[in-house]
């Protein structure tokens, strides 16, 4: 399965959810916090180089979340069969969401700084907005924000693109969407990472909520945006 929407749409949940019902492991900009050598393939990616795409998803069945959510539509050739997930939020909800937490984080110089990380961001932000990721400069990442999602509603056919749990082709389970990653968590998500606290990078899920280790995928909890498969 191949997560096409941007951050802050519900992506951390929807890796939960998808890990749950037996896609995972799903890549996430979480996983790639924990895998820094990854950060060479994706400045390499970012600025138009052709990469071997298995080096960084071989031992995973799906993607939600930035970095891979800019490269959907090469993912979407190199896995063919792969469903294509595109989760979306009201652009106004969403600005303010990026804006409090990421936008805000990278401006005060919060985010992880090792060369490989910063590198990866400094690219994704410059290909994904323009390098324009400013409070004057709202109008601007909404198109960008608007236009990405009609790109993947305009080029995916419309079987292999939905938001549903019974695309996935896998029953509905009983418990909750699982919620992670929300505004109120992000400040203190950010602080462990900084200071390389417990729960930060390898225990990246306990601060931010992560639900109790899965067993097996029909006991498993819902639905959002869909993975890599192959």
């Amino acid at each position: 399965m191949i997560g096409a929407g941007f951050g802050r749409t519900g992506t951390l949940s929807l890796k939960a959810a998808l890990e749950r019902i037996g896609f995972g492991p799903c890549y996430h900009m979480v996983e790639f916090l924990k895998h820094p050598e990854h950060g060479p393939l994706w400045v390499a990616a970012l600025g138009g180089e052709t990469i071997e795409w298995d080096a960084i998803f071989g031992e995973y069945e799906s993607t939600t979340d930035w970095p891979a959510c800019n490269f959907w539509r090469e993912l979407s050739e190199r896995y063919p069969e792969a469903k294509v997930v595109l989760t979306v939020r009201d652009p106004e909800r969403w600005w303010h969401s990026i804006e409090s937490t990421l936008f805000t984080a990278s401006r005060n110089e919060q985010l992880p700084s090792p060369h490989a990380i910063a590198e990866m961001g400094r690219r994704l932000m410059g290909k994904t907005f323009d390098g324009r990721t400013g409070t004057a400069d709202r109008d601007h990442v909404i198109q960008r924000f608007e236009e990405h999602n009609a790109r993947v509603r305009e080029s995916v056919a419309p079987d292999r693109l939905l938001v549903f749990c019974d695309f996935l082709g896998v029953e509905a389970p009983g418990e909750p969407f699982p919620h992670l990653n929300e505004g109120a968590n992000f400040q203190e998500m950010i602080r462990r990472l900084a200071e390389g606290t417990p729960g930060a990078r390898g225990g990246f899920h306990r601060t931010v909520g992560d639900p109790a280790p899965r067993t097996t995928p029909s006991a498993e909890s819902a639905s959002a945006e869909p993975p890599v498969s192959r």
